[in-house]
């Protein structure tokens, strides 16, 4: 039997899915450390926009990289689309913990 979720469930779920992705420099997850902007379904196709801690940083590909495998691993969809961005640019006050 397959669930399908409603787009704010699924939304949900992979925002708890990227709990998982930690980001190296800071020893926190990309949720926590606030790299996480916006998680959104249309079409059948996860979009996430996310930030790193600086332009340039050098664990950019890896986070992309480990975003888009969670965000698959979740089965909610089987398109993700992570998005990089600086506007805003990141800041500390970003974060949840």
């Amino acid at each position: 039997m397959t669930c399908k979720l409603d787009f704010a469930g699924g939304e949900a779920v992979i925002r708890h899915a990227l709990r998982g992705v930690i980001d190296p420099e800071i020893g926190l997850s990309v949720v926590d450390v606030g790299l996480i902007y916006d998680i959104r379904i249309a079409e059948g196709i996860a979009m996430i926009d996310m930030t790193t801690t600086s332009r340039g940083c050098p664990a950019a590909e890896f986070l992309l990289d480990a975003v888009r495998e969670r965000a698959l691993d979740t089965g909610v969809s089987s398109r993700v689309e992570v998005n990089l961005t600086y506007d805003p640019p990141w800041n500390p006050v970003m974060m949840s913990v």
